[in-house]
């Protein structure tokens, strides 16, 4: 299947309802991943982690931390995306992927390493704004990947953090900043809801 960029934002919805018959297989969830983590992040620094919450131990757990969502449960599976806080300190495993298959010298990599280190070290600021934004980059891209493979989605922010971090041992580096469920839409599910005009919400300058 192949859908235009354009045709997965203009049918994509927010799914609220889940046919709870259907599962996505391990290689399914594998390449929605992989097309999430082809999004931005600034330097490169890949400050995500996901979580595919797919069994029902597991969804058992983030039900009770997403307040009792039923979505949780009949979503074939939902991803708990994370902004990582501290990826500044792991970006060596970036320099060995952009010096062996990205063509970038080691003095290269080198001076991008300083950069990262400069504007992330100390400064906590910097770290959750971040990790918070590579994260939404990453939960978009997540639910436009679904989209194009005929599958639905459904965002949610409507959680407990804590309870997140502690029912599936993050650790406190690795921040919850979203859940997205997968799967196959069953009934009842809204359209698309309108949206403003664009005059409303651009001022072009």
């Amino acid at each position: 299947m192949t859908m235009s960029v354009k045709s997965a934002l203009e049918q994509r919805t927010a799914i609220n309802y889940f046919d709870a018959s259907k599962s996505l297989t391990e290689q399914q969830i594998e390449e929605l991943v992989r097309l999430a983590t082809l999004a931005p992040t600034a330097f490169n620094l890949q400050n995500w982690h996901f979580v595919a919450v797919q069994s029902d131990a597991a969804k058992q757990k983030l039900h009770a931390a997403a307040y009792k969502q039923q979505k949780v449960l009949d979503a074939s599976v939902t991803f708990i995306v994370c902004g990582e806080i501290e990826s500044h300190k792991n970006f060596d495993r970036v320099v060995k992927t952009l010096v062996e298959r990205g063509g970038v010298s080691e003095a290269d990599a080198a001076v991008w390493k300083g950069k990262v280190v400069a504007t992330h070290e100390n400064n906590p600021t910097t770290q959750h704004a971040e990790a918070f934004r590579s994260a939404s980059l990453g939960a978009m891209a997540l639910m436009l990947a679904a989209e194009e493979q005929g599958l639905a989605s459904g965002p949610m922010s409507g959680f407990d953090p804590a309870a997140v971090s502690a029912a599936f041992d993050l650790p406190a580096t690795r921040i919850p900043v979203m859940l997205v469920s997968v799967g196959y839409a069953a009934e009842g599910n809204y359209p698309q809801k309108p949206r403003l005009d664009v005059a409303q919400v651009l001022d072009i300058v």
